[in-house]
């Protein structure tokens, strides 16, 4: 369910999508959502269960969606609360009525705060690195290394058991013939797709995360799709390379789950 805030007419043509209907793409990339609006799960290559409720804020209006689990009398009222909420476009803003969601959906829910940017398609990178794309001869060379050989230990160590766990698309910023950064699908939508980053400690301050976004947005099985970065509202490390890379923000979201 979604509750925009009607915006002033204007007659001038918009340079650029605007942030309401960006953070509803990116809520729906993010999850599964069924027909009836609900939230079934998160979307692939994840899969986990999806949260009870989810908050996507931006300086237009808040895009609710509420968990499967939720019944339909709670869901009347978390959704009546939900309307009432003003834009959310700062990202240190909190919704109006947070006290009283996590009250409704019981005392072992917890809200995690995230932040949500636009990645626009070929974004650009200060430095240069080498650079692998999934599809590659390169890749292909990878892939079959860490099948014969197992995983890279510092990769393992960062829950990249398997070749499967790469994620695909992704992009890798090679240093020295190993993996030192990598970006990757974390959710494929059919319309969307939202980045997973991951740079491995020894290589951390060298600007090589901002070089595997920046490849990974100009990764040609992602051409069709509009692309997403997100984080939580407490990676200060994640929101620097999203400054670095002038990414648009959106808004802050708010997850609530069982604890």
């Amino acid at each position: 369910m979604t509750h925009p805030t009607p915006a002033a007419p204007s007659s001038a043509a918009a340079p650029a999508p605007s942030a309401w209907s960006l953070i509803n793409l990116e809520v729906e990339t993010r999850f599964d959502i069924a027909p009836d609006g609900r939230i079934d799960r998160e979307a692939a290559p994840d899969g986990s269960p999806g949260p009870l409720m989810f908050l996507a804020g931006c300086c237009e209006g808040v895009a609710m969606r509420l968990g499967r689990q939720v019944d339909q009398d709670l869901a009347a009222a978390l959704s009546d609360l939900a309307a009432d909420e003003p834009p959310l476009g700062d990202p240190d803003s909190a919704p109006r009525h947070l006290d009283r969601y996590l009250a409704l959906l019981g005392p072992g829910c917890v809200a995690s705060r995230g932040l949500a940017y636009h990645l626009p398609h070929g974004t650009s990178a200060p430095g240069r690195a080498e650079t692998v794309l999934s599809g590659s001869p390169e890749a292909a060379r990878l892939e079959e290394r860490f099948a014969r050989d197992g995983m890279p230990p510092a990769l393992a160590a960062r829950n990249f058991h398997q070749v499967a766990d790469l994620w695909p698309p992704y992009c890798l910023i090679m240093q020295d013939g190993e993996i030192a950064s990598m970006a990757f699908a974390s959710r494929l939508g059919g319309r969307g797709a939202e980045l997973g980053l991951e740079t491995l400690t020894p290589f951390r301050g060298r600007g090589l995360a901002a070089l595997a976004v920046a490849g990974w947005s100009s990764h040609p099985a992602l051409a069709e799709r509009s692309l997403f970065y997100s984080t939580a509202h407490g990676n200060h490390a994640s929101q620097r390379v999203a400054a670095k890379l002038g990414l648009r923000f959106l808004g802050p979201t708010w997850a609530f789950a069982s604890a």
